[in-house]
């Protein structure tokens, strides 16, 4: 079978630049294919204090560019480009690009990530990383004997909001219904927390402060509006899955999320996924790169079955 590489990566975050690490270091003829710079979510962390290997931490944009410049040191091959559609029926994966260029794979790496749902109100975006944060499990240790919200009421965010307690010294949970979403046992253990507190049927307007969050301007569903102080703000209303270009009339997805199994393969012989696309609980760097590592040792694997073999 000839095809243009043998894999092909899609997506440049941790995930996808482990993959296109282990692929390269194994001389497979391999391509990672990124639309914007290398790193993807994690260049916007402003820090990142529990990737194994740096005791003192890092920026994110730091370890997206340690990442790639050791992908790089085995001579990986990238191209800045935007994907527009895949094909993945059959031994011939075809990737369509924006600019009209078809490239042809035996395998395929799915590596295109998720984004958090965010509240689209004025300040969310400019104080990311400066009191702004979407994940609990990430940025915790920093909110030490600081008060805080929570934004959300299914069992994320309040799963997020009782693991929060253990750092900071108050959380206000504040939802825009009457009740919580998430499931009873988990809002057992939130109700019976002394340090959570919650607002009901209200919305958050606005995240207020020069430099970093200082409070959050409320309405309630009366039309009421107050002020909360606060030093940090976990927003934590969803996750959407990066899966425009996916076909996923081909893929087995749960909620837009691809499924795979512990080697990283999914329901299409030959395509892998790997980090935020997938269906799963965690979503941290340590694991999408290591599911990255297992993606590419399944995609060599898949090309040496013998009726594989070029």
């Amino acid at each position: 079978m000839t095809t243009d590489y043998q894999l092909v990566i899609i997506g440049g975050g941790p995930a996808g630049l482990t993959a296109g690490l282990y692929a390269a270091r194994a001389k497979l003829r391999v391509l990672l294919l990124e639309k914007g710079i290398h790193g993807g979510q994690i260049t916007v962390t402003d820090w990142i204090d529990n990737y194994p290997g740096f005791p003192d931490g890092l920026s994110g944009f730091d370890l997206a560019d340690k990442m790639a410049a050791q992908a790089a040191r085995f001579d990986l091959e990238t191209k800045n480009a935007n994907v527009v559609s895949l094909d993945l029926a059959g031994p011939v994966k075809k990737i369509n690009l924006e600019d009209g260029l078809q490239l042809t794979s035996q395998t395929v790496v799915i590596a295109t990530g998720a984004r958090p749902t965010q509240l689209g109100i004025p300040g969310e975006t400019e104080l990311i990383g400066k009191g702004v944060s979407y994940c609990a499990t990430c940025d915790a240790p920093f909110y030490r004997n600081l008060e805080i919200s929570v934004i959300g009421g299914g069992n994320t965010a309040v799963q997020e909001a009782i693991h929060l307690t253990k750092f900071a010294s108050k959380v206000t949970v504040i939802h825009r219904r009457d009740q919580l979403r998430a499931t009873k046992v988990i809002q057992e253990k939130a109700f019976a927390n002394d340090r959570i507190e919650f607002i009901w049927d209200t919305v958050v307007t606005e995240i207020l402060g020069d430099k970093e969050v200082e409070a959050i301007a409320l309405q309630n569903k009366n039309g009421k509006k107050s002020t909360l102080a606060v030093q940090g703000v976990f927003v934590l209303i969803g996750v959407r899955p990066n899966n425009e270009v996916l076909p996923l009339d081909q893929l087995e997805h749960k909620n837009g999320f691809i499924v795979t199994d512990k080697e990283m393969r999914t329901s299409a012989p030959g395509v892998m996924a790997a980090g935020d696309i997938c269906w799963k609980e965690v979503r941290q760097v340590v694991n999408a790169a290591g599911e990255g590592a297992v993606a590419t040792l399944a995609a060599e694997r898949y090309l040496e079955e013998p009726s594989r073999k070029e």
